[in-house]
């Protein structure tokens, strides 16, 4: 029997919401659409006049589907090439959904998206479902077909392992241009000094290319180590011109609740380096730069006024 218009738009009310979850869960926005998607194919198919709460049969079923992509995105992960990081998510982007707690706003840093590779698919399910959106442990384990008691452990558990990772400091907006012109002032002064004091003594540094822009394998760890990389990566080259396709208007903005240094060329997104920043300084640089991650960012960006760029660089 096909969709009426109600039922239509009983389920595009909640795409917003279905967005928001699979993005935590998947880390990518264009799997996370693909899983929505999937979700209202598997609601046309359903008879909606049965479902007594469309919200839990639609979470449900695209909880499940993540569940299975999680399983085997693991399996491809084993052959990606380099260090894999979340697709980000620029500043005003929708699928970044609610920011309206410290726990919403955590569950999509750059920093904690990335922590959350570490757990199991439920793990990360139970955490994004409890933390990101409060469901009660009853309907977490409806969903996952689990008891409330193991939603509870495993939620337990899975907040242990994303906390003993992190230490990350709440910042405005305001507050996070100033971390990245500082930042900036201090990656292009031709010194290190500067850098090394700007950041955390177990600082490290992580590239995403994906094979397709080159990025270092291994992380660089170590204050002075990252340190002589960024000062290395902001001097100018042509060879660096050349790879980027012209030179790169840089600018300070937000991605995933993060200040982030984002490179722009003829309109085109090439780089986000997302910044974790703690109280003894910036502990993390994480630096999307693969293509394929950076198509959603490039479409955002040219919505927006970005302002004049801090300056050209490379």
């Amino acid at each position: 029997m096909p969709l009426t218009a109600d039922d239509v738009d009983r389920f595009e009310v909640s795409r917003p919401r279905m967005e928001a979850i699979a993005y935590r869960l998947l880390g990518s926005a264009g799997e996370a659409e693909d899983a929505v998607q999937e979700t209202f194919l598997r609601w046309q198919a359903a008879d909606v006049d049965r479902i007594e709460v469309p919200e839990a049969w639609l979470t449900k079923v695209l909880t499940n589907l993540c569940l299975n992509q999680l399983t085997s995105a693991r399996a491809r992960r084993e052959t990606y090439v380099g260090q894999w990081l979340p697709e980000p998510l620029l500043a005003g982007d929708p699928m970044l959904g609610p920011a309206d707690t410290a726990e919403q706003r955590e569950s999509v840093s750059y920093a904690v998206l990335t922590l959350m590779e570490r757990l199991s698919p439920n793990e990360r399910a139970v955490y994004v479902l409890r933390e990101a959106f409060d469901y009660p442990h009853r309907e977490i384990a409806e969903i996952l077909d689990i008891t409330e008691a193991a939603s509870q452990q495993i939620f337990h558990r899975a907040k242990k392992h994303v906390a003993d990772g992190k230490a990350r400091t709440e910042i405005d907006k305001a507050a996070a241009r100033r971390i990245v012109e500082e930042f900036l002032a201090a990656a292009t002064s031709g010194r290190t000094e500067p850098l090394v004091r700007l950041l955390t003594q177990d600082a490290i540094s992580i590239g995403d290319g994906g094979g397709k822009v080159p990025a270092r394998a291994k992380a660089f760890e170590g204050a002075v180590a990252v340190a002589k990389f960024l000062r290395g990566l902001f001097k100018p080259s042509e060879a660096k011109r050349v790879l980027a396709g012209g030179v790169p208007e840089i600018y300070a903005w937000t991605a995933n609740g993060d200040p982030a240094v984002v490179a722009v060329v003829d309109g085109r997104v090439i780089g986000v380096m997302c910044l974790e920043v703690t109280a003894d300084g910036i502990a993390a640089f994480r630096n999307q730069v693969n293509p394929d991650k950076l198509e959603r960012a490039t479409a955002q960006w040219a919505g927006v006024d970005h302002g004049e760029p801090l300056f050209n660089g490379f």
